[in-house]
């Protein structure tokens, strides 16, 4: 079932997202790396920052969590994890394609250049690489991130970005 997070629920998301993230170890920057990957600290600036998590639990236990933020004219996906046990179960794609269902507007997702695995995730689920050029221009626009995390992410965009001329995709 997909529901959306409660407060109740932040210790969870904050394990999950923490679990999951070892994924990047060794792959990311080491500058980018952080232990834990995201502190409370930032979990609590996120949502004080409108970012509204949803979760896909079975059994009483959240598997996965996947966030979503509307920023100006966008809607952007953020922080979405699932955990190492329950990965290539289809529950990132259940959470996906529900956030799609949230929204009309365009929407766009960041993740790391190196995280290859997550751009093919999203390519999947009908997001497409936009220029470098243009990846520069959305994350200095719709995100609040540090330089070195912009020299070292992409952008995706989904359909809807293109047909409303938020992205360049030359």
């Amino acid at each position: 079932m997909i529901r959306r997070c409660e407060t109740k629920d932040i210790d969870t998301v904050y394990a999950i997202i923490n679990d999951a993230a070892q994924a990047y170890k060794g792959h990311i920057p080491a500058d980018r790396w952080n232990d834990p990957y995201m502190s409370r600290e930032h979990l609590q600036h996120e949502l004080n920052a409108g970012v509204a998590f949803w979760g896909y639990e079975e059994n009483g236990l959240l598997l996965g969590v996947m966030g979503i933020q509307d920023v100006q004219e966008v809607t952007l996906i953020r922080h979405a994890y699932v955990r190492t046990a329950s990965r290539s179960k289809g529950i990132g794609g259940k959470l996906i394609t529900h956030l799609k269902t949230l929204t009309k507007r365009p929407m766009l997702v960041g993740t790391w250049a190196a995280a290859t695995w997550a751009v093919g995730f999203y390519e999947k689920h009908g997001f497409s690489l936009v220029t470098r050029r243009e990846k520069e221009r959305l994350l200095r626009r719709y995100w609040n991130i540090p330089e070195r995390q912009v020299e070292t992410s992409v952008v995706l965009a989904d359909g809807r970005s293109r047909e409303a001329r938020i992205t360049d995709h030359r």
